[in-house]
């Protein structure tokens, strides 16, 4: 358990510039006190103590902000940066390395049994406020972009970006003009669209406008 915490200590300070010591990881990071809280729930549900593997974890939920179901699978040098609002539903799989960010939701669509929430292969970075939902497959060193909605597999070495995401890079290199910064607002889109066909609308009236003051003349 020990060289497990300094793993998970050497990971914050590795990946978060704002990590000054492991004193100061150790005692007010929240994303590790959640890690640290789960491994205990884990341990109680996996061995019958379904009640108390719940009250753990809602504790957490209180000091943290931070929700993981006891029965989910979180892997080694896990990091979750900041993570108020985290929710990692019951089935989820987390592999090594991994990276989660606040406001993430690793959940369910509510159309599913058994194996309903997705599965995370290694080294994948989870967006500020991103949605990975259904048993569905991130394989590894996938990036997910802030803020995108995930409904279906994606493949290793990709980034994904987008409502719903799509798959914008593989293994570096573009494969979709979409991009986390150019998303298409398909309200302004519309907006504009509606700006158009009133100024064309305009246009005839002022021409009917126009033709009714020539023939009074």
């Amino acid at each position: 358990m020990f060289d497990k915490l300094k793993s998970d200590i050497a990971a914050v300070r590795a990946r978060d510039p704002a990590a000054r010591s492991s004193i100061e990881i150790y005692f007010l990071y929240n994303g590790l006190k959640a890690i640290r809280s789960h491994r205990r729930a884990n341990w109680c549900s996996r061995h019958g103590m379904k009640f108390l593997a719940r009250w753990i974890s809602q504790r957490c939920v209180r000091r943290t902000g931070i929700e993981i179901h006891p029965d989910a699978q979180i892997g080694d040098r896990v990091f979750i940066d900041h993570g108020t609002g985290v929710v990692i539903g019951e089935t989820t799989i987390v592999g090594d390395d991994c990276t989660i960010y606040q406001g993430a939701t690793l959940g369910g669509t509510g159309k599913d049994k058994g194996k309903r929430h997705p599965t995370l292969g290694k080294n994948v970075m989870v967006g500020a406020g991103a949605k990975v939902l259904g048993p569905i497959n991130i394989g590894d060193n996938v990036r997910i972009a802030a803020g995108a909605v995930v409904l279906t597999d994606i493949p290793d070495n990709s980034t994904a970006v987008g409502v719903p995401a799509r798959v914008v890079r593989i293994n570096g290199e573009r494969v979709s003009d979409l991009d986390q910064i150019h998303i298409p607002d398909p309200v302004s889109q519309e907006l504009c669209r509606l700006s158009g066909q009133i100024e064309q609308l305009q246009k005839q009236l002022d021409d009917v406008k126009k033709a009714v003051s020539s023939e009074r003349k």
